[in-house]
């Protein structure tokens, strides 16, 4: 029978949202942090994303880690407490389950309602398995409840996730990871690397528009949160890479002028301006491996494809 329970955990609270959310509307470059489109369409039009031929992180890192999966074991060991940051549908971790052999799996998402679906999912599928949902925003804080194990604690973070932050939020971000890991824990983490711009263009604005989709409903999970009047037919979706700072970033532009309201606060955009959502740096191994060392990790371990668009690395804590 397998052992599950669902925590939910909000290290913030409503007016702490809404006061960060007023902040980044009002700003003099409007922007909204990433996270805020994941709730659950959000999460759903992402992990539709993933299955897109131009998407090719996802696809990327899914060859690594069946072409490596012997060697991935053998770096972390088998038998932790599997901590699924970001976890989504679950489906990576999930891949690595055979291999990995986790006493626990605790899958992370601040998409709550997603998470409970997945972690249904997983119920029958693999009931060797201890399963405990947490239902958090760890982008932070990471304080974990004592539900958790703290034995043998693999923190595993893949996709190209850790690009949404700047390098210096990278690193404190690692940073509290590294101090969750205790004396014997580890990370597991996917690395976006630099390549071809028109890779970049492809990937984050797909022919289909499901980017373009899962950006806007961004704006419709603001009125929620908010209790802001968007219209996302009065938004497009902007997609455009930043060279001198090695990322890809997603916008909001303003079709026509208009004026958004909510009840603290009242924003007019003119005609081409942008709301600011999403970051996503890519690095060079060298550069990321620096970053892993300045968060405390060490003995690193990397796996790539052949064609140097992606890395993953296991790295101990010290």
């Amino acid at each position: 029978m397998l052992q599950s329970g669902f925590i939910q955990i909000y290290h913030k609270n409503t007016n702490a949202i809404c006061a960060e959310l007023n902040a980044g509307l009002l700003a003099p470059q409007a922007c909204i942090s990433p996270k805020f489109l994941y709730d659950g369409l959000g999460s759903k039009l992402f992990a539709a994303i993933c299955e897109l031929p131009e998407y090719y992180p996802t696809r990327t890192e899914a060859l690594i880690f069946e072409q490596y999966r012997a060697e991935i074991a053998r770096s972390t060991g088998r038998g932790s407490t599997l901590i699924d940051l970001g976890a989504g549908n679950c489906e990576k971790a999930a891949s690595l389950f055979s291999a990995l052999q986790p006493v626990q799996y605790v899958p992370v998402d601040i998409s709550v309602d997603f998470l409970r679906e997945a972690v249904e999912c997983l119920r029958y599928r693999y009931p060797q398995i201890r399963v405990t949902a947490l239902g958090m925003d760890f982008s932070s804080a990471l304080e974990l409840p004592d539900a958790v194990r703290s034995d043998k604690r693999l923190f595993f973070y893949p996709g190209s996730s850790i690009g949404n932050f700047t390098p210096e939020e990278a690193a404190a971000f690692l940073g509290r990871v590294r101090d969750a890991c205790r004396a014997d824990g580890g990370l597991l983490i996917g690395v976006d690397l630099i390549k071809d711009e028109g890779l970049l263009y492809e990937a984050y604005d797909d022919a289909i528009g499901l980017t373009a989709a899962f950006n806007l409903n961004m704006l419709q999970h603001l009125n929620r949160l908010l209790g802001t009047n968007f219209k996302p037919r009065d938004w497009r979706h902007v997609c455009q890479f930043n060279a001198s700072e090695s990322r890809i970033e997603l916008h909001l532009e303003a079709l026509r002028s208009v004026t958004v309201t909510w009840d603290d606060g009242e924003r007019r955009f003119s005609q081409g301006e942008r709301i600011h959502t999403e970051n996503s740096y890519k690095y060079t191994p060298e550069k990321f491996l620096q970053l892993l060392e300045r968060a405390g990790f060490a003995h690193v371990n990397r796996w790539s494809d052949p064609h140097g668009w992606f890395m993953l690395c296991h790295a101990r804590a010290v």
